[in-house]
């Protein structure tokens, strides 16, 4: 069987090395230089593997057609993947959120890995861009920088965003052209601006141990809720709370949506109150805005300062206890409104694809085109961070190329 896989990528890697340990002759079109571009500066260049848990919990964190995941999953889960890639050499490691990285912290590794399992199956590298997928009766013509013919595509062309990774769309295109629905694709897993300038001014600082909620403003109702790590950037906050949190939000409408955050979760109001009196007993004779360097950043004093509507050369003996209680509630609830999501190409993540409704959920088959299979971010499924999403491209690619060589 001869199989044609477009992409080398997570899933075009792992795909085209399955179909070829499986018996088929398989060609890999990649028009990078190198391959697993995107994934090798995921997770921060360490590469997030999967999450070290159950199907069911995989399934609770794909906020997007998560029932068409069933068989993919069930065929490859979680402890298949660290399996797999421990026998390839790669020792791995969980961290918390049960997110399991290489031992290196090196997405190299990862990616060596994959491209080795090929390589050891005797995939056949093409160094080049595929410009059409045609169909010449019950062969397929792949036309790159010349025309090749295959009895089975996988399309594993990733999503569109990172572009500059070779994510550029190209796979949707193909897909329209054998008249397959893709539907609409919005950034997921993305930074968010905000309409407040103050991010600016606290630009490159991370806050570690804030609690998060997200607000609908239309209904007052909290859509999202989270405990861990944001930063601030000039255009607003990004980070792990914020590229969750952006994949739970609905239509975009500037001023819909506001940020809350608890910069001290670990202290209720009275003990805070407390904390604060104490600090403000040390620091009695000084200028309200040099008694806060204990209890926050520098970088982020002077906003809370001016937040606070206490005057900032004010001496802390001299600040009364509605001030305080001015000050405590911005710390408690410190407040932004989301402007929009940054655009899709600084997305980790497309959301939208081909529409699962096109595809054979145990095969990953095309419907309405008979051998032409999808895998990966292509198709309209996506989920949260903590390597749920990488576990999504090796699943589906498994079972697309256990079904290609039949």
């Amino acid at each position: 069987m001869r199989i044609a896989v477009i992409g080398a990528g997570a899933a075009g890697m792992m795909a085209a090395g399955r179909a070829a340990e499986l018996g088929g002759k398989v060609t890999l079109f990649e028009k990078n230089k190198f391959s697993g571009k995107k994934l090798r500066i995921t997770g921060k260049g360490r590469c997030n593997v999967c999450n070290d848990c159950d199907v069911n919990t995989v399934i609770e964190n794909i906020p997007t057609n998560p029932r068409f995941m069933y068989t993919a999953l069930s065929s490859f889960e979680p402890s298949d993947t660290k399996a797999f890639f421990e026998e390839l050499g790669v020792p791995l490691k969980t961290e918390r959120g049960n997110r399991v990285f290489p031992q290196s912290d090196k997405a190299e590794d990862i990616v060596n890995a994959l491209r080795e399992y090929t390589k050891r199956h005797g995939v056949h590298y093409v160094n080049e861009e595929v410009k059409a997928i045609k169909q010449n009766k019950s062969v397929f013509v792949v036309v790159a920088a010349s025309a090749r013919e295959f009895d089975r595509v996988i399309v594993a062309t990733g999503g569109a965003s990172y572009p500059l990774t070779g994510s550029t769309g190209d796979g949707y295109r193909f897909a329209k052209d054998f008249g397959i629905e893709v539907t609409a694709l919005s950034p997921s897993l993305v930074p968010l601006e905000t309409v407040d300038r103050e991010p600016a001014e606290m630009q490159g600082l991370s806050l570690k141990n804030t609690a998060l909620e997200i607000i609908d403003n239309t209904n007052n109702k909290c859509v999202y809720r989270d405990f861990g790590e944001m930063m601030f950037t000039h255009y607003g906050v990004t980070g792990p709370m914020i590229l969750s949190a952006s994949s739970h939000l609905g239509r975009f409408e500037r001023g819909r949506y506001k940020i809350l955050l608890d910069l001290k979760p670990a202290l209720d109001e009275k003990t805070l109150d407390a904390r604060i009196l104490s600090d403000f007993a040390k620091f009695a004779n000084r200028d309200f805005t040099n008694s806060l360097s204990a209890l926050l950043p520098q970088k982020m004093i002077p906003v809370v300062v001016k937040r606070s509507g206490i005057d900032p050369e004010k001496k802390v003996n001299a600040i009364t206890k509605e001030e305080r209680r001015a000050l405590l509630n911005v710390l408690k609830h410190f407040e932004l409104t989301i402007k929009q999501p940054r655009p899709i190409n600084e997305a980790i993540i497309t959301s939208g694809g081909i529409s699962v409704k096109e595809l054979s959920p145990k095969t990953m088959e095309s419907k309405k085109v008979p051998g032409l299979f999808f895998c990966g971010e292509i198709i309209d499924v996506d989920a949260y961070t903590g390597g749920f999403n990488l576990q999504i491209a090796f699943s589906t690619a498994r079972l697309a190329a256990e079904n290609s060589i039949y």
